[in-house]
């Protein structure tokens, strides 16, 4: 047996069914991530502290594909596609007072010895304006690791790292300028080789290492 859409409409008004339309209601804010926002506005207006946000990214040599505007008078565009996984990885970091952006190649993997020669270069590079450095990054186990543990504690509180709460990428301001790295380096475009993704992504990283007005207002926290 088979049914109109006016008939199923009558069935279901006969048992009761009422069609109505949902209300809107506000989801009920996280106290939890407000009290931390909170926390890095009054650190991004202490004087005294220069605050850093710090993150991993990988970048695949395959690319990726977004949406473009094409004329009517053109053919649906077509992009080559490398048949590959290769990856090249980056420790980044950004400072948000004025954007000053650090980054580091990693041609191995993230761990905790990698992790913590990139603390080592940041912690050199930061701490050349004598104020004290507040580093926000995620809860990734080699972050915790006891490698650098003992080397940590004896750079506060100079120089300390502050853990974001379990699975809030959308704290951490670092992940804004990989959005738009891709955007500018990676989105619709060919590479034939991975060199060509590391010349790229490393020429638009050189842009952003002194102080830039491009990452400052990206990774503003107001």
């Amino acid at each position: 047996m088979r049914l109109g859409v006016h008939q199923c409409q009558r069935l279901l008004r006969q048992l009761g069914f009422r069609l109505r339309k949902p209300r809107p209601a506000i989801v009920q804010a996280n106290p939890e991530l407000q009290r931390l926002y909170k926390k890095l506005q009054a650190l991004v207006r202490e004087q005294t502290v220069d605050l850093w946000a710090t993150d991993e990214v990988q970048f695949q040599q395959h690319g990726s594909r977004c949406r473009m505007w094409v004329p009517p008078e053109s053919k649906d565009p077509v992009l080559l596609h490398a048949p590959t996984r290769k990856s090249v990885g980056y420790f980044g970091a950004v400072r948000l007072r004025d954007g000053r952006f650090v980054f580091r190649p990693e041609r191995d993997r993230f761990n905790a010895v990698t992790f913590l020669g990139f603390l080592r270069d940041l912690r050199r590079v930061s701490m050349r304006c004598g104020r004290r450095v507040v580093v926000i990054t995620d809860n990734a186990r080699y972050h915790h690791s006891r490698l650098h543990k003992l080397w940590r504690e004896q750079q506060a509180p100079g120089f300390v790292l502050d853990f974001l709460p379990p699975y809030s990428p959308e704290l951490n301001p670092i992940e804004r300028v990989w959005k738009l790295t891709r955007r500018l380096c990676i989105h619709n475009r060919y590479f034939a080789k991975l060199e060509e993704v590391i010349m790229a992504v490393e020429a638009q990283f050189d842009t952003w290492t002194k102080r830039n007005e491009v990452l400052r207002r990206l990774c503003a926290i107001i």
